[in-house]
């Protein structure tokens, strides 16, 4: 799949691996259309070729209001998932049980707002012009390392990611008569503003625990494999980790 001159999608465009995604696809040839919360949409800094709209992932209104803004000339043919919440709660701990509002959230927000995206962008993406093979998108959406191997505290998080993780190759085999690709990615650390916000002490902390290379993972390399599924077009219906051989210990 080609990025010069088509429209790309992405959510949670605003910061972290949206935004180095928005970045590249750009870089690439594209027009990308920037879908985040309005908060975040206020905050976002302006890149060449991009185009942010506000709209909540789980929301069916917002998101198509949104997609209603790709333009004829430069058809849709590629939608990146970013968007997500990471929040930390046990099941049973000192302050009580999890509460059901956080846990329902993040799925609303992880799996729901992906699924809703994924399945309105297809929409929009079956009435394009395939290619020679028939091809006439992909689509990548974002698990985590926490879908294998959670630790204390991600049970939400976990359950959110594992059911993205699960969609990959069913939506992979409902879209192939369209001629759709679905890929995966499951990035383990990565340096995002959120991870930075915990102070230098926790991402060194975190960094000794990846066998190789022994760093976080940069929200440019997340955009890299982006790219790289988006142009191989053998890639459908994989879950590719981005972890650097780390398998996340229980805390």
């Amino acid at each position: 799949m080609k990025i010069e001159g088509i429209t790309a999608v992405v959510t949670g465009a605003a910061s972290g691996l949206g935004a180095a995604t928005t970045e590249a696809l750009a870089a690439g040839g594209a027009r990308v259309l920037g879908i985040d919360l309005a908060s975040q949409v206020e905050k976002a800094q302006a890149r060449e070729g991009v185009r942010y709209i506000a709209a909540d992932v789980t929301s069916e209104d917002q998101v198509r209001a949104a997609l209603d803004e790709v333009e004829e000339s430069h058809p849709l043919r590629v939608v990146v998932n970013c968007a997500g919440i990471a929040p930390a709660r046990r099941i049973l701990s000192s302050r009580g049980t999890h509460d059901l509002e956080t846990f329902r959230r993040t799925l609303e927000v992880n799996t729901l707002g992906t699924f809703n995206v994924m399945r309105l962008a297809a929409e929009l993406i079956a009435q394009q012009e395939g290619d020679e093979h028939g091809q006439r998108g992909v689509i990548i959406n974002t698990a985590s390392v926490a879908a294998y191997e959670g630790q204390i505290g991600q049970i939400a998080y976990s359950a959110s990611k594992g059911a993205v993780v699960g969609m990959t190759i069913t939506a992979a085999r409902d879209l192939a008569r369209y001629g759709i690709r679905v890929n995966t990615i499951a990035p383990g650390i990565v340096d995002t503003p959120m991870l930075a916000s915990l102070g230098p002490e926790v991402g060194a902390s975190l960094a000794a625990g990846i066998p190789f290379p022994q760093r976080l993972a940069q929200p440019s390399e997340y955009a890299q494999l982006a790219l790289m599924l988006v142009e191989h077009d053998y890639l459908n219906g994989e879950v590719v980790r981005m972890d650097g051989a780390l398998r996340m210990p229980p805390q």
